[in-house]
């Protein structure tokens, strides 16, 4: 006999543990509060000890807690995992992926429906999240992060590069028109957007534009990139912005690069597979497809 824990309420600290919130894990099994605290107490009967401690009003997987969290979320996944292998391969698959909410909005949606059409029998089902989450525990087949493939940089992950990202500057052709940009100097009394999800775009932009004395220009700040763009978009000031990423946009004429020269760098998306997975045929065939669609991009996009 295994001497395992009350499962359900394992389930339900997995959760808990993962969100850091008990209202957050009552939404996401369908419980109410009370119920999720139940499960709690009775898994902290079983333990001898508590697994969670109040941080102002919310209770927090103590450090023991949280790493033993994540291994019983591998865990589950590995049941998932099993699961679907056992359904056959005559179910329709349903692949979960979790995604940036900028990177699935302009790259990933856009292409979904090529990858539909020539994998039939799998459904990809997105969930975004803001790229200031590194979490990767959890609830998911396949995850994008922005990152490098290297050894090491995602413990428990397989990681395969999908595109490369290079910043450079963006605006609206509307506003060009009034305020027209053809060298680095005349950005100088527009505002600059930035984003708290990318902190060193415009500095590092200045720098490679030989502008550095205009790092304290007034600027605006948003919370994601995903609202900055909008904001250039709708012409409220000029942003950096990731390419070939925004292909999309210059290509349907919503924004325009007009120093296109001037380009930085970044570490560019990888996909991340849970470690414990073999080659699962649904998953393969998706990051394949997605590191295929990436080589397709950076091939036709100008050399830096």
């Amino acid at each position: 006999m295994r001497n395992l824990p009350p499962l359900n309420a394992l389930r339900v600290f997995e959760v808990a543990a993962r969100t850091g919130s008990y209202a957050t894990a009552a939404a996401e099994l369908g419980l109410t509060h009370g119920a999720v605290s139940r499960h709690i107490g009775s898994l902290e009967a079983w333990f001898g000890h508590k697994l969670f401690q109040r941080e102002g009003r919310r209770m927090v997987a103590t450090p023991r807690a949280a790493a033993f969290a994540s291994e019983v979320g591998r865990a589950f996944d590995r049941v998932s995992y099993a699961a679907d292998a056992f359904g056959g391969p005559a179910m329709r698959r349903i692949l979960r992926v979790s995604a940036p909410t900028s990177f699935a909005m302009r790259w990933l949606i856009p292409r979904l429906d090529r990858f539909h059409t020539a994998n039939q029998e799998i459904e990809v089902v997105i969930a975004t999240v803001s790229t200031v989450l590194d979490d990767v525990r959890g609830g998911f087949d396949v995850a994008i992060r922005r990152g490098a493939a290297r050894e090491g940089a995602w413990p428990h992950h397989r990681a395969v590069p999908v595109l490369d990202d290079v910043d450079t500057l963006i605006a609206s052709p509307a506003l060009l028109k009034h305020r027209p940009i053809t060298r680095a100097s005349d950005i100088e009394g527009h505002m600059l957007l930035g984003s708290e999800t990318r902190p060193g775009d415009w500095i590092d932009w200045l720098d490679a534009a030989g502008l550095s004395r205009l790092s304290n220009q007034p600027r605006r700040t948003f919370d994601h990139f995903f609202v900055t763009r909008q904001a250039v978009v709708d012409g409220l000031g000029i942003g950096i912005g990731p390419m070939p990423m925004l292909d999309i946009d210059v290509a349907s004429g919503r924004l325009v690069t007009p120093l296109p020269d001037v380009r930085v760098r970044r570490g560019g998306y990888v996909a991340l597979v849970p470690g414990h997975v073999g080659r699962v045929s649904a998953i393969t065939t998706f990051v394949d497809w997605l590191e295929a669609e990436g080589t397709i991009l950076t091939e036709q996009s100008p050399a830096i």
